[in-house]
C-alpha cells in the first residue's frame, strides 16, 4: 500500500490508499513505522518528503475497517500511531510534508508532526475526534496549542472546524500555500535546498527545538553548548568555514 523510495538523497513516503483517501488501517500503519526506520538508517537519505496518494493526505483512521469491531483504542495508540509520531520528531532529519489535500484526524496530527509543511490551496486541516465523540489523539493535543495557541486550540479540537490552506497559512500551521499546479515545484525547491544543507547540524536543532518546549532558560544554555561542540566537530562545519574563507559556496556533505 504505502510507497517509499529514495532519489538523489530524498526518502519519498507517500501513503497509497486513494479510494479511502489515504486513511489508515492496521497494515498503513506499520508500513510507515518501517518506512520511517529505513529513513533513518539510510545514511543517503538527507531529507524526507510525506504526502498521500490522489487528492487527500490523510483522512485519518479508516473508521469502515473497525466499524462493529471491539478493540482497545489505547492500544492501538501504542502499537500503531504514537510510534510513528515519536519517529518523525525523533527523526534526525527534515521532515517536508507535501499536504496535497484533506488532512484530517490522524492525518493533522501526521502533518502537524512534520518540519515542513507545503500546502495545496486546496488542502485542509481539520480535527474531527470530536464528530465521533473520541478526543484529539497522535500528538495533537501537544501541537495543536503551541501552534495556534489555547482558544484556538480548544475551538478546534471540540468542534471540528475546518482549517482551510491559508487560514492555516495566516495561523501558523503551515509554512508556504501555492496553487495545486505548483505544489511539486515548491516542494522540489525546498527539498533541493535541504539536501545540500548540513545535515548533521538541522537534526540537533531539531533536537534542541523539541526540547526547548520542556525546558527553561538554563536547561537550553547547556543543551545548546553541548549540540553546538557535535556541531563543530563535523565535517560541514570544517567543510564551511573553508568555504568561508575561500570565498566559495559549500559543499555540504550532511555529516
Amino acid at each position: 500500500m504505502l510507497k517509499y523510495e529514495v532519489r538523489d538523497n530524498t526518502g519519498y513516503i507517500t501513503l497509497n490508499r486513494p479510494d479511502r483517501f489515504n486513511a489508515f488501517d492496521n497494515d498503513q500503519s506499520f508500513e510507515l513505522q518501517d518506512a520511517l526506520k529505513q529513513v533513518k538508517r539510510n545514511d543517503e537519505v538527507r531529507v524526507v518528503v510525506l504526502t498521500g496518494e490522489g487528492k487527500a493526505f490523510c483522512s485519518g483512521q479508516d473508521l469502515k475497517d473497525i466499524a462493529g469491531e471491539k478493540r482497545s483504542l489505547s492500544d492501538s495508540l501504542y502499537k500503531r500511531y504514537n510510534p510513528i509520531i515519536r519517529a518523525m520528531r525523533s527523526l534526525p532529519k527534515p521532515i517536508v510534508c507535501r499536504l496535497n489535500g484533506v488532512a484530517a484526524g490522524a492525518g493533522c496530527s501526521l502533518a502537524l508532526a512534520s518540519d515542513f509543511i507545503i500546502a495545496s490551496e486546496k488542502a485542509s486541516l481539520i480535527e474531527v475526534f470530536i464528530n465521533v465523540g473520541l478526543v484529539l489523539d497522535s500528538g495533537s493535543s501537544y501541537f495543536l496549542p503551541r501552534v495556534v495557541g489555547s482558544n484556538r486550540a480548544f475551538e478546534l479540537a471540540t468542534m471540528g472546524n475546518k482549517v482551510s490552506a491559508q487560514q492555516a497559512l495566516e495561523w501558523g500551521m503551515v509554512n508556504r500555500v501555492v496553487p495545486e499546479e505548483e505544489l511539486d515545484n515548491e516542494v522540489a525547491k525546498v527539498v533541493d535546498y535541504y539536501k545540500n544543507a548540513p545535515t548533521k547540524a538541522i537534526g540537533l536543532m531539531k533536537s534542541m527545538l523539541n526540547k526547548s518546549y520542556h525546558s527553561d532558560l538554563e536547561e537550553m544554555l547547556q543543551y545548546e553548548a553541548y549540540c553546538q561542540e557535535i556541531a563543530g566537530n563535523s565535517n560541514d562545519y570544517k567543510e564551511g568555514v573553508t568555504a568561508f574563507v575561500e570565498k566559495r559556496k559549500p559543499q555540504f556533505k550532511g555529516a
